[in-house]
């Protein structure tokens, strides 16, 4: 058993179906698997539990019920006062949700949504059993609208999704995991990601060498966004960054507070890698053709999105670009447009929204937000981990778009599904910081642990 976050390496995601059909099988070679379950609860309750009172363990009627009271006898057994009921007991020193599991498909119950109250009204911390009761497992989404509010979560024998997308992160707490000594038996239903290796730079290389790219946005009032994408793959370490800017005086330097950063054209970086779109404005649609056309790889952001999802010509364009060469970055509403949908249903499934996204335009989906989502068609999908409420900031997208240029730029043989991996996990883990981070300071910590 440990805990699970940060990541150290890619993970494999298993959904309810798969988790079901390993279990199934598990079951035939280890039938104590039940008892290995409970006992891995009860070593982490001696840990969690704070002061001398009962610990109060919620069972629910299946498997997730069944581990609860295995590790409640264990408790027993070790000394510690047990209270097994849907009642809080006076005092608790923990509770352990034991309620729901993987076979939840529908909202809990009157009775149980009570139980889930008292829990959160007991005062003692709250370690879920696989999943906060209510949380269904492949989407992060409170069935219902109700979930359990865990300060912990011990997930068992496999990983769910729905633990990192979604509202999951906000419900799960500190996430533990214990594979139960089982080795999944089956491919993986997506990825958690880790950390991707850093560009190499062979001691002979030079500015060239380490490719362009073009950042095509920063229409009038909205220059910084452009301008920090800029930086951001000036900082991966991108050999050439070049600012088109669509509002921009004659003379004027690409960017007065980066000397390093060059004006520069679309039709004169034939070969330069395609940020597109940030701080844009309408006037990107007029560009699109052009850089659809043109430039071998592409990131398109914010109003690029806007104007393809307004535009079926555009659409086309995109669709019939070489696969793993166009990498879109929608947050939830951006993809709710280019999907003609609204963003409850959209987030409601925030996997099956960026495959859809995939397939529909041919091209690799960050889907961001918490729990970001990687979507490529042919490729299985990934789950970032990685991040907080520290991104919910001003310009952390835009970053987020120049960083994938200039690691691309760095890495011409990797398709976009790759690139997109590396630079999620790698923009998450530099957000993974108290209180809010500003933009400048959010390109500092990227360039420090690249």
């Amino acid at each position: 058993m440990h805990a699970l976050l940060p990541t150290t390496s890619t993970l494999p995601l298993f959904d309810v179906a798969a988790s079901r059909r390993i279990e199934a099988r598990a079951l035939v070679h280890s039938p104590d698997l039940m008892e290995r379950a409970g006992l891995a609860v009860a070593k982490l309750a001696l840990a969690l539990r704070q002061g001398s009172g009962p610990v109060w363990i919620a069972c629910g009627p299946g498997n997730n019920g069944g581990d609860g009271l295995v590790a409640g006898r264990r408790l027993a057994e070790a000394g510690v006062p047990v209270h097994i009921s849907h009642e809080a007991p006076a005092h608790p020193s923990l509770v352990i949700d034991a309620l729901l599991g993987l076979g939840l498909n529908r909202g809990p119950s009157a009775e149980m949504r009570v139980t889930m109250s008292a829990m959160a009204a007991c005062g003692a911390p709250v370690l879920a059993i696989d999943l906060p009761s209510g949380l269904l497992a492949d989407t992060g989404q409170p069935a219902g609208g109700h979930a359990v509010h865990a300060d912990h979560t011990l997930t068992l024998l496999t990983l769910k999704p729905g633990l990192f997308t979604g509202e999951g992160r906000a419900h799960c707490g500190r996430i533990w995991f214990d594979d139960l000594g089982i080795t999944p038996d089956e491919p993986a239903t997506a990825d958690l990601l880790g950390p991707a290796p850093t560009p190499t730079r062979s001691p002979t290389s030079h500015k060239g060498s380490h490719g362009q790219v073009l950042v095509v946005g920063g229409a009038a009032g909205m220059q910084g966004a452009a301008r920090l994408a800029a930086r951001a793959a000036l900082a991966c370490g991108a050999g050439r960054v070049y600012l088109d800017l669509l509002s921009q005086p004659a003379g004027e330097p690409a960017d007065p507070g980066q000397p390093e950063l060059m004006r520069g054209r679309l039709q004169d970086l034939p070969q330069a890698v395609g940020v597109i779109g940030c701080g844009a404005g309408p006037a990107i649609a007029e560009a699109l053709p052009d850089a659809l056309r043109q430039l071998p790889r592409l990131v398109i952001d914010a109003d690029a999105l806007n104007a393809i999802a307004s535009d079926e010509a555009l659409q086309q364009q995109l669709k019939a670009r070489p696969a793993g060469t166009t990498l879109l970055t929608p947050h939830p509403l951006e993809a709710a447009r280019l999907l003609s949908r609204d963003v409850a249903s959209l987030q409601a499934d925030r996997l099956a929204a960026a495959r859809e996204l995939a397939l529909r335009f041919n091209a690799s989906i960050v889907l961001k937000g918490s729990g970001s989502v990687v979507a490529s068609p042919g490729e299985r999908p990934a789950l970032c981990a990685s991040g907080g409420p520290a991104l919910a900031t001003a310009g952390s997208g835009d970053l987020l778009a120049g960083w994938l240029g200039g690691l691309w730029a760095q890495q011409p043989t990797l398709g976009a599904h790759a690139i997109a991996c590396a630079g999620v996990d790698a923009h998450g883990r530099a957000g993974d910081v108290e209180g809010v981070l500003r933009a400048s300071e959010l390109i500092t910590r990227l360039a420090a642990q690249h």
